[in-house]
């Protein structure tokens, strides 16, 4: 898991980061503290177990459900393999079934003919998904991974945790990237992206393997058709929070996605593209996991870099101050890039008409203007 505190930058150039690695359930860790490990490098097992599988078995023999206990050929909490004959019905010519996974009979119900199945658990192994040391190993759950990295914080992602090499697909932050421009060559990559990609774009890169994508914005209507939403109901949005829709809405995804700015066409904030772009072809751990109530947790793409003596041992706690370059976030101006000139002394009225703690900035184009210090996030 990785957790972003409040007030981190988007842009953390150079830091030793911790990145935890737990396992889904209990399951066997395979490394010792102060191991190196690999991307790739399988640092612990565990169990995964699957859902019951139910069958109406009366229906499948033709039988009626009162005659489900004569027909079965195995009792409850029975092991079974997959083939195996579980029932017959009566008469020479009479139906079977036969087992359709290695697992255990967990019910036979006589009154509605449904027959239960627990198949066996499968086996998953976690990797380590980013070059580091094992600083702690938490047995039976999993290991913290300490790594110098540079770190790109976006403002909302999906996925889960995988490693690639970092792709540039984009030669300016506000491009777009089509669905022909994805091919073999970006197999197993986190590409980076420009200010948006439609459904079929998302989909041509699960179809080519690619691990993550880094965009700028994403059409709502796209991401609901890439998720396979048909509509807006798993969307809980009311006056104190929004959140995803439920985990058992979310497919498993094949890739993951972090982006940087917002719902809509928006342009990558050139800071954040321009550091992306350094890494091109470098290995990154990339997490779409995102929480935007507290606890605050937003989604990462943490890059390995090799040991240097000028790193930040803590991340920078930044501070608003005259002279100090920001993100602007309001709907207006969102993804920009300011430069702070004053801090309010006292509350001051803004757009909205509420009065509030507030920043003077001035604008690449030299023009300034008042936002609510909320709606600007300090660049690390």
């Amino acid at each position: 898991m990785l957790h972003n505190p409040e007030g981190m930058p988007p842009i953390v150039s150079s830091v030793m980061a911790r990145i935890e690695r737990r396992l889904p359930y209990p399951g066997q860790i395979l490394v010792r503290q102060g191991s190196r490990v690999e991307p790739e490098d399988t640092i612990a097992r565990t169990l995964k177990p699957l859902p019951p599988y139910n069958v109406n078995l009366a229906r499948v023999l033709r039988i009626a459900p009162e005659q489900l206990e004569r027909a079965l050929l195995v009792q409850p909490n029975s092991k079974v393999e997959v083939g195996q004959i579980l029932a017959r019905a009566p008469g020479i010519f009479g139906h079977t079934y036969q087992s359709p996974v290695n697992g255990v009979v967990m019910e036979a119900d006589a009154q509605t003919g449904y027959l239960t199945l627990a198949p066996d658990p499968v086996e998953q192994a976690m990797h380590a998904a980013v070059r580091g040391v094992v600083m702690e190993v938490r047995p039976y759950e999993g290991v913290v991974i300490e790594t110098l990295a540079a770190q790109i914080y976006g403002a909302f992602g999906v996925g889960e945790e995988r490693s690639g090499v970092l792709r540039l697909m984009a030669l300016e932050p506000s491009d777009i990237v089509r669905p022909e421009q994805i091919d073999a060559r970006s197999a197993y990559a986190v590409l980076i992206c420009g200010a948006t990609m439609s459904a079929a774009a998302l989909q041509r890169a699960v179809e080519a393997q690619v691990r993550g994508i880094i965009v700028g914005g994403l059409e709502e209507a796209a991401l609901r058709e890439f998720l396979g939403w048909s509509g807006h109901e798993g969307w809980r949005l009311d006056a104190h929070s929004w959140q995803w829709p439920a985990p058992r809405m979310v497919p498993d995804l094949p890739l993951t996605i972090v982006v940087t700015e917002g719902f809509g066409v928006r342009p990558m904030n050139q800071e954040i593209f321009e550091q992306l772009s350094l890494h091109d072809g470098q290995e990154a751990l990339i997490d779409g996991h995102t929480i935007l109530r507290r606890p605050l947790r937003r989604p990462r793409v943490v890059i390995p870099l090799g040991r240097a003596s000028n790193a930040q041992l803590e991340p920078p706690s930044p501070h608003l101050r005259p002279g100090v370059k920001v993100r602007l976030l309001d709907a207006q101006h969102l993804g920009q890039t300011a430069v702070i000139h004053a801090l309010s002394a006292a509350p001051r009225r803004v757009a909205s008409g509420i009065r509030l703690p507030a920043v003077e900035v001035i604008a690449a184009d030299q023009t300034s203007f008042w936002l609510p210090q909320s709606c600007v996030e300090v660049l690390g």
